[in-house]
């Protein structure tokens, strides 16, 4: 009731603002573009108008084409940073008397002034939801426009201020939630699709399942989050068994294994805000307390470019990465159907394997990183590659992305703030013996390493 008191609230200031706004536009010409409304909107001093003047402009966004929107987003790059003369101004003054005072007042002259139009949109109702997608929209011209990179950082910058950790909000999903949410978890579930209702259940309903979500006060009904999680009697190195239909639930009581098979980010306009980090670890602590049998926490996770690295070592010559027979070994996997033929299985497992421990343990990326995305977010979270997964998911995505292969990353708590800062620090590679026991006879680190750059 005290959301719905608000709106209204809001709603009536906005609908007292437009009326101020309209009677001041009599003396103006109409149609004024989006541009102008942001000049009107920095230009403006009222609350009850400033409101007003974002919700006028947030919807002549809307009615914006895409040349329409790329050109808002152009205007924003050219016209609406920082003044360069107040800059300098203030910059002589700091180098002149480096008071705080001036550097107060360097620090407020260098901030662009999108920035301040942003937040100032942001006080329309539903201005955060609309600041978000806005940024969908951005993210989608950046490759095309670079120029507009600056634009991106400030939206970032805003948008990682506004949902830290502090703002969000954990809730489990079961069955009793809103249907508008549940759709949404089907719709925004972005590892193993969701086929319809009764799949979401069987993901959501039995007791030795769990679906938690971070929610934002300002996105009510918008998941930004999510992560599925199968309590287990041991690790899994499959994800058939964990989403099969006529699987037999266990007493979570009995449960010594946490899976955590399933991390989807819903909100692309959010891409670059932390929250994956905080989720899992918030997610261990609420399990942890519920099921004290609980002894383990890993992930089941895809490995999204291990075949394109493959295929990248298959085709460049003195890659350093294949040993002499891995391309006719390999090649056995262009065969249809070879994940079902138990010869060619038996081939080709030991190559895949050992290429996996290189992949995740030598390969790096101009940066330095692992080329692996969900092993960049895990290491860098604090988890231990714990167990490479043969054929574990043989779905036709999983074997076009990496022949089949998963992996087992371990969260254990005793460790994860050390291996945060080995890998922050030094980008050593958290793993098992058991991985690193795949490595023996590959090439040396150094050669790879080449040639994965």
């Amino acid at each position: 009731m005290t959301s719905y008191f608000f709106n209204d609230l809001l709603s009536t200031i906005v609908d007292r603002g437009r009326a101020i706004v309209e009677r001041g536009r009599e003396k103006r010409p109409s149609g004024r573009s989006v541009a102008g409304l942001a000049e009107d909107l920095l230009s403006g001093r009222g609350e009850a108008t400033g409101v007003a003047m974002a919700r006028d402009l947030l919807d002549t966004y809307a009615s914006l084409d895409s040349a329409g929107r790329t050109g808002f987003f152009r205007a924003l790059a050219t016209e609406f940073g920082a003044d360069t003369e107040t800059v300098q101004e203030a910059a002589r003054a700091y180098i002149e008397d480096p008071s705080e005072a001036n550097a107060m007042r360097l620090h407020g002259a260098s901030e662009p002034r999108r920035q301040e139009l942003i937040r100032r949109i942001n006080r329309a109702p539903g201005g955060t939801a609309a600041l978000v997608a806005m940024r969908e929209d951005l993210l989608q011209r950046l490759r095309d426009h670079p120029d507009f990179k600056p634009v991106d950082d400030d939206f970032a910058h805003l948008l990682g201020s506004w949902f830290n950790r502090g703002f969000l909000v954990l809730r489990r999903i079961d069955w009793s939630m809103p249907a508008a949410i549940l759709e949404k978890i089907i719709r925004y579930e972005a590892v193993h699709e969701i086929n319809g209702w009764d799949d979401l259940r069987r993901r959501i309903d039995p007791p030795d399942r769990r679906l938690y979500a971070f929610f934002h006060p300002a996105l009510i009904d918008e998941p930004l989050i999510f992560v599925e999680v199968a309590l287990t009697t041991e690790i899994p190195d499959a994800i058939g068994p964990i989403l099969a239909e006529d699987r037999q639930p266990i007493d979570p009581a009995q449960a010594t294994t946490a899976v955590f098979y399933s991390i989807s980010n819903c909100q692309t306009g959010l891409r670059g805000v932390s929250f994956g980090n905080f989720l899992i670890k918030q997610v261990v602590d609420e399990l942890a307390r519920a099921f004290p049998s609980l002894k383990s926490f890993v992930t089941l996770s895809p490995a999204p470019t291990f075949r394109r690295w493959v295929e990248a070592q298959r085709t460049s010559e003195n890659n350093g990465t294949l040993l002499p027979g891995d391309e006719a070994k390999l090649a056995l996997t262009d065969t249809p159907g070879w994940n079902g033929d138990a010869a060619i299985v038996d081939e080709v497992r030991p190559v895949l394997t050992r290429l996996a421990a290189q992949y995740y343990l030598q390969a790096k990326t101009d940066r330095g990183t692992p080329p692996d995305p969900v092993a960049r977010f895990h290491l860098g979270n604090g988890a231990r590659l714990e167990q490479i997964d043969f054929l574990g998911d043989a779905s036709p995505k999983g074997l076009s992305e990496s022949y089949g292969l998963m992996v087992n990353y371990l969260y254990d708590p005793k460790s994860i703030e050390r291996q945060h800062e080995v890998y922050a620090n030094k980008g050593e590679v958290a793993a098992s013996a058991a991985v690193k026991k795949l490595l023996r006879g590959a090439p040396e680190p150094r050669a790879l390493a080449l040639a994965a750059g």
